[in-house]
């Protein structure tokens, strides 16, 4: 985690950009990870948890419509997250997560460990990626801040 961490604060000094967070699953892990260290304020614009589908809509104007038919766990929902944060936000570039990170509420169709995410710009295109991880809750979670970090850095690379 502490490469992808490193990598990730690298690209941001070096690009002279600032990161927003969208996060549901992870509720904060990658804010809380980003602010651990010293000097964040130069690279680390806000965060914002939003765990339930109501935060998501007042916080950053996800389509209630759209909840309704993709579902909270989606590509639809995870983009209009990420291109929430950086309309909300002051930051350059903006990560989303939305997943199941369990013990329950998985289904045939999304199951446990399915966790989409997003990443979207001031100037570039939103993309967006779909993973399913192993393990327990705690594993989950750390996998897909894991995996939003690492992608971050190659959107960054590619389109900075």
């Amino acid at each position: 985690m502490q490469k992808v961490l490193d990598k990730l604060i690298l690209q941001l000094q070096k690009r002279r950009l600032t990161v927003a967070t969208a996060e549901s699953c992870t509720g904060g892990l990658v804010s809380k990870l980003l602010t651990d260290r010293a000097g964040s304020s130069a690279w680390f614009d806000c965060g914002f948890v939003v765990y339930n589908a109501k935060a998501k809509q007042r916080q950053l104007d996800v389509s209630e419509t759209v909840i309704r038919t993709a579902g909270e766990v989606s590509r639809r929902v995870v983009t209009e997250m990420a291109e929430g944060a950086i309309a909300k936000s002051n930051a350059n570039v903006a990560l989303a997560i939305t997943g199941l990170a369990g013990p329950g509420g998985g289904s045939k169709e999304k199951p446990l460990g399915m966790v989409w995410i997003g990443w979207a710009g001031k100037n570039y295109e939103t993309e967006s990626q779909c993973f399913h991880f192993d393990g327990d809750r705690d594993q989950i979670r750390h996998h897909a801040a894991k995996a939003a970090m690492k992608g971050l850095v190659h959107y960054i690379v590619k389109n900075a």
